[in-house]
Parts: structure tokens; C-alpha cells; sequence
């Protein structure tokens, strides 16, 4: 038997030789603290662990073929507590793929669902077979692993690091933003047609992509025939594997080397000063509950990984049959190394919990004040310089907006911005002195004493509900094509269509419309917190009044690029915003008082129908003041209001106006006029106006 050199997690030099054999292989005692797969000098290490399995077996398919070649089971005394380890020599990564089966006891009462014959995917699997041609049911019955190959070669490439206050983040989905015709890309629907679109990215001038589940999820779960056209599962909110990208987004077949075009994805974004922020869905999985698929979880420890009921059913705290039991050690100790994983092995620079909420019950479901899976992930030394952003809330009615358990590290989807600002944004009365509470960074909800000054993640619209040209051309959802007879996704909309319910030729209410989202994405950028707007929103796109487009894989979801240059005036309006918010620091943080003795930040009382938001500070490099006003009348008549006085020699220019009574396409086109009367500024119904402070020139 041939001796071999490894390097054990230590770092320490390691002379193996084979000890045993098993099923005719050459095999050893693996290395014990490297969970999952692992490709060594001479062989692949594998390793898994279960609490209630009292056997394990390692099981070797040939490339696509549904019966095994070879059956090893794991000696005993290869078993360290409840870890089975073993290195099986000879074997070459890309001529096999694997799964296991563990026995163990049967009592679905107690949670315990061992069966000797299930054959199981790897929990810790970093690629996963059967799923590369997106929209091709896996006609398996069982899913299996590959070994990756990790030969990425990331040169010196460096995170950006851009604090929460600089980010612009753009929230998309891989396949629809790239998946239409009018795309234009080489590679359509996939990270290589996301990579062609980094031009148009830096144009926009976003700093973050958030990207909706790449993890290895099964679009065809839940397919089924709508009216003639197939629905599916095009989000991809029921994770399969979370250490294991979806293939179907890469376009091309990545055979042992799956993730390979997704780094280059992210390490070209990253060259680019961009970001990657991924959705992650650590609340549930696809095997559902008792009448869902046993993949992984349920056969490796189900008793363990989900939360059930005392007779043995799950608790759905997510909407989508189980409940992951995210506070128990052993699911804590699995997210962590998932997350260090990506971090690490991708270069993710951060992530976005879907319904974190769940994150913070334990084991029985109830709420925790001090969440131990969440205090680690806010400590993890790992973790230290990637984003932690929460969905504050769970379908289990709790929510946490404001109040989420944040040691100053995480960040929240603020749904109350979203709510708040859309009730005022279309009109609604009394709402003035809230929204100037969201507007300034919600200090009502995230004491900076407490939760820092990063806490909010302000948006309007994201992938869950209207689109922002729907929410004001639909005053109700629309939703007939998913199947349900229009009875899923939110009644809850605060839309407002304008006076014609859909698509209408009446220029009336679209230039209505095209104003108001004008409004509504000068409010976005100019409010302090982090800015999150949905993609295809800076060109208007629509999703013809689908809230809840979880299934469409078609023209309903996928951006139609023709809108941009059908609304290029929008998109131009949207592109100019990004730049004058980051142009203006003081927009995003305090930086130092003003000369003249403005306050930070400066309500002015302007009556009921307008708000006025002034943010004075210094310049970055405190050469001069740096002075931003935010102005909303969604009152529908015209209102005159007074402008704050300023020293002599200094004027308010208008710097932005979605009405075109003062700058005709909305932005400067040279310099910006100055306002004639430097006291008062009239203003059209239903408009915004941003304006800043400067000298008069000579």
C-alpha cells in the first residue's frame, strides 16, 4: 500500500497509508473536522455526522447513473462520537458522484425518520447533480453530490468594503434580468449574462448587486400547467443544498468545477467597485413538510434540524411546510460554516436572511431575546466585514422591525419605510411628520445609541410586491396567471393607480404616473439609511400587476430592456439621483456642522401637505458647506412654501424636479437655476424638488 502526503486542517504534514479495505477500496480513518467532500493527495475524504443514525454507508455512482457501482459502509470504529470520517483512496473526482444511506430508528411520532434504503445528498454537498439545464425536471428519484475542484485562482482580488451608508444595493434575479430577448447578452439568464450587464451597472452607478437564492434550488418542484403555460418554482425560496450554487445559472456545464463562473462573476463585480450581497434562505428547505420529498435533512437528523410539534409535525413558522431549528447547535454550527464558506470561497460581501425572524426563535418556536445563532453570526470573526441584513419579520406574525436583536452589526429591511412612504407618497393625510421620521433614517425605530446609524435598509419596492411602475398603475393585485384564482400574494399594496386601473393611452394619467415614480425615487435616494430598489425599476418595468411573480418564468418576470429606452427620461432622472446622493455625503451622514449654524438635520414646519427635509453639514475634506434640501407636496394642488433663510451671497439652486416647472427634463442641464425668490419656492401638485445651498457667483 503507497503512503500519502496530506495536510491535515492544522496545517500539519500528514504521511497516510491505507489501513483498511472496504467494497475492494484501499480506505483510512478520515480527517474528522472537515465536514462534507474533500478532494486529498491520492483519494477524497468524506465526512458526515447524525446524532440518532446507528449506521452509515458511502455510496459511488458513475456520472448521471441512478444505480450505485460501490457500497461502503463505514467501519465502525471509523465513527468518533456521532462523526463517521474515511479517506477512500484512488478515487478521481471527476469519474463519480456520491450520496449516503443511514439507518437508524423509525418513530415519526418522536421526529425520527431513519430509513436504510433513502438515499440522501450530502448536507455540506458544494455541487449537486441532476439540475443544470434550468427548466429539465431531475428525472432521479434521489439527489447526489460531486467533489469540486477548487482551482479558482482570485489573483488579488479584494472586497470593497463599502460602508452600509455608501451603498446603493440593486436587488435582482439572476435569470430574469438577463433572460429576455432584449437583453442583448451572449449568455442569456445566467451569472456570464449578469457579467455582460456590469457595464450598464457602473452607468447606472449602484455599488451593490443583491442577488434573489443562488443556492441549488429545484425550479420544477412545484410545476404544474396555468391557462396553457407552465408555472414554477422561478425564485427559488426552497433551497435544495446550501453549500452548492444553482448550475442552471451558469452557462456552461462546470463538471467538478461548479461555483467557477459564479466567482468570476463576483470578483469581476468586485473589480468594478460592486458588491455582491446574497439572498439566503436559512428558515426552510425544500423537503417540505410530512408530505414533502426526505432529500437531506430528514434522513440525516430530522428530529434535530426542524422544529416539530411534540407528536412530531413541523411547525410552520415560514409559509413553506417546515421550519428550520435554527438555535439548536447543530444547525447553528451548520449556517456558520455555510456562511464562512461563501464568504471565504466566493468572496460574498454579504447577505440578506430571508425572514430572519425565524433565526430568532428556539426550538419549541418561541421568540428569543438573545438568539444565540444571531449573537454568532454578528461575532464571527470571519463574518466581521460582510453585511448582516434582516427581513425583520417571519409568516409566523412575528415581526421585528426596529426591534430585531442587532448588537450594532445587523441591518434591517425596513418595511415601515416601505409602508409609511408609500401611504404618504400616493397621499395620504397625517402622515407628514412619520415620513419625515422614515425620510431622516427612521431614529424612532433605530436609537443610535443602541443600533448604531446603519440600521436601515430603506426601500419601496423589491421583489415581493409591485414593481414601481404597477404600484402606481394598479390599485389591486393581479395575479390570475399564478393559478390561484388571485387569492396569493399581499391585498396589502398602498398603491394607487392613478385614475385608470392598468394599462391605459390616457397621457394624462401616465405622465401622472411617470411623475410619481419620479417622486417616489427622489424620496429613495434622498433619505438617510441604505437605498434598495428593485431592477428594472430605474426604466419602469412592469409585471402587469403580479405581486407575488414567484412562478412566471416569462415575459411577466423577466425585464423587458426595450423600457429602457421607451422610458430613458426615467431611467436618466434615476442615474442622476445616484450621483447626486453621493456626491452630498451629507445625504448619507453627519459630516460636521455647517458654517451658518444649520442644525444636521432641519424639518421645517411647512403646513400639511408639504415636507421639507434639510440636511446641512461640511464637505469631506471641510473646505465648504454642504447644504440638501428634500421637498414633497403629494398634495394635488399646487402649494407655496418657505425656504429656510440663508447668509447673504448664498442662493437655493434647484438641483432636482419631477414636475419640469423648473428644470424641463427633471435634472440640470448646466447649471441650475436659482430660485427667484429666496424666501419662497411654489410648488406643482403631486411633485418633488431637491435643491442645495451655494454661493452666487459673480
Amino acid at each position: 500500500m503507497r503512503t500519502h502526503n496530506v495536510i491535515s486542517p492544522t496545517g500539519n504534514l500528514i504521511h497516510m497509508e491505507p489501513l483498511d479495505e472496504v467494497a475492494g477500496f484501499e480506505v483510512r480513518p478520515g480527517i474528522y473536522e472537515l465536514n462534507g467532500a474533500r478532494a486529498i493527495p491520492g483519494g477524497v475524504n468524506f465526512t458526515v455526522h447524525s446524532m440518532g443514525a446507528t449506521r452509515c454507508e458511502l455510496l459511488l455512482f458513475r456520472r448521471t447513473e441512478e444505480v450505485p457501482y460501490a457500497v461502503l459502509p463505514f467501519p465502525e470504529h471509523y465513527r468518533i462520537g456521532k462523526v463517521y470520517s474515511m479517506i477512500v483512496f484512488g478515487l478521481d473526482v471527476e469519474e463519480f458522484e456520491y450520496a449516503y444511506r443511514l439507518d437508524g430508528p423509525y418513530d415519526p411520532a418522536k421526529g425520527l425518520l431513519f430509513d436504510k434504503d433513502k438515499i440522501l445528498l450530502d448536507i455540506y454537498a458544494k455541487a449537486v447533480t441532476g439540475q443544470s439545464v434550468w427548466g429539465k425536471k431531475n428525472e432521479g428519484h434521489f439527489y447526489k453530490a460531486r467533489v469540486v475542484k477548487d482551482t479558482f485562482d482570485w489573483g488579488k482580488d479584494r472586497n470593497p468594503l463599502i460602508p452600509m451608508e455608501d451603498l446603493v444595493i440593486y436587488e435582482l434575479h439572476v435569470r430574469g434580468f438577463t433572460r429576455h430577448g432584449s437583453s442583448g447578452v451572449e449568455h442569456p439568464g445566467t451569472f456570464a449574462g449578469l457579467m455582460e450587464k456590469i457595464p450598464y451597472l457602473k452607468e447606472l452607478g449602484v455599488n451593490a448587486v443583491e442577488l434573489m437564492p443562488i443556492f441549488e434550488f429545484d425550479e420544477m418542484k412545484d410545476s404544474r400547467i396555468v391557462d396553457g403555460r407552465q408555472v414554477m418554482d422561478y425564485w427559488g425560496y426552497n433551497t435544495v443544498s446550501f453549500f452548492a450554487p444553482n448550475t442552471s445559472y451558469a452557462g456552461t456545464v462546470e463538471y467538478n468545477r461548479e461555483g467557477t463562473e459564479l466567482k468570476t462573476l463576483i470578483k469581476a463585480l468586485n473589480d468594478n467597485g460592486i458588491e455582491c450581497i446574497l439572498d439566503v434562505v436559512f428558515n426552510h428547505t425544500a423537503e417540505g413538510n410530512e408530505l414533502g420529498p426526505c432529500i437531506s435533512f430528514k434522513g440525516f437528523d430530522n428530529n434535530i434540524y426542524y422544529m416539530l410539534t411534540p407528536d412530531g409535525y413541523y411547525y410552520n413558522f415560514s409559509g413553506c411546510g417546515n421550519t428550520l431549528n435554527c438555535n439548536h447547535p447543530i444547525v447553528q454550527q451548520m449556517i456558520i460554516e455555510c456562511l464562512r464558506y461563501w464568504t471565504t470561497a466566493y468572496h460574498v460581501d454579504g447577505f440578506r436572511f430571508d425572514l430572519a425572524s425565524i433565526l430568532g426563535r428556539n426550538e419549541d418556536g418561541s421568540p428569543m431575546s438573545k438568539p444565540p445563532l444571531l449573537q454568532s453570526l454578528a461575532f464571527d470573526p470571519i463574518l466581521r466585514d460582510v453585511k448582516l441584513i434582516a427581513e425583520a419579520w417571519d409568516a409566523g406574525g412575528l415581526y421585528q422591525v426596529g426591534s430585531f436583536p442587532a448588537w450594532n452589526r445587523w441591518a434591517e429591511w425596513n418595511g415601515r419605510y416601505r409602508d409609511d412612504m408609500r401611504n404618504y407618497l400616493k397621499g395620504d393625510l397625517g402622515l407628514l411628520r412619520t415620513a419625515a421620521e422614515r425620510i431622516t433614517g427612521s431614529p424612532d425605530m433605530y436609537d443610535p445609541k443602541y443600533r448604531g446609524h446603519n440600521a436601515s435598509v430603506n426601500f419601496l419596492n423589491c421583489h415581493d410586491g409591485f414593481t414601481l411602475w404597477d404600484m402606481y398603475a394598479y390599485s389591486r393585485k393581479h395575479n390570475e396567471a399564478n393559478g390561484w384564482n388571485n387569492t396569493d400574494g399581499s391585498d396589502d399594496n398602498r398603491s394607487w393607480n392613478c385614475g385608470e386601473e392598468g394599462e391605459t393611452d390616457r397621457e394624462d394619467v401616465l405622465s401622472l404616473r411617470r411623475r410619481m415614480a419620479k417622486n417616489a425615487m427622489t424620496a429613495l435616494l434622498l433619505s438617510r439609511g441604505t437605498p434598495m430598489f428593485l431592477a428594472g425599476d430605474e426604466f419602469l418595468n412592469s409585471q402587469r400587476g403580479n405581486n407575488n411573480a414567484y412562478c412566471q418564468d416569462n415575459e411577466i418576470s423577466w425585464l423587458d430592456w426595450g423600457d429602457l429606452e421607451r422610458n430613458r427620461e426615467h431611467f436618466a432622472y434615476v442615474k442622476y439621483l445616484i450621483r447626486f446622493r453621493k456626491e452630498h455625503a451629507v445625504i448619507r451622514s453627519f459630516s460636521g456642522r455647517c458654517s451658518f449654524g444649520l442644525p444636521e438635520i432641519l424639518v421645517p414646519d411647512t403646513g400639511s401637505h408639504v415636507l421639507m427635509v434639510i440636511y446641512a453639514g461640511r464637505t469631506p475634506d471641510d473646505t465648504a458647506d454642504d447644504v440638501v434640501c428634500l421637498a414633497l407636496n403629494v398634495f394635488w394642488e399646487e402649494q407655496s412654501v418657505s425656504l429656510p433663510a440663508l447668509p447673504e451671497g448664498m442662493a437655493w439652486r434647484v438641483a432636482a424636479d419631477t414636475s419640469g416647472r423648473y428644470l424641463e427634463r427633471g435634472i440640470p442641464d448646466g447649471d441650475a437655476p436659482a430660485v427667484n425668490d429666496p424666501a419662497r419656492i411654489v410648488m406643482a401638485p403631486r411633485s418633488a424638488l431637491a435643491l442645495t445651498a451655494g454661493r452666487v457667483l459673480p
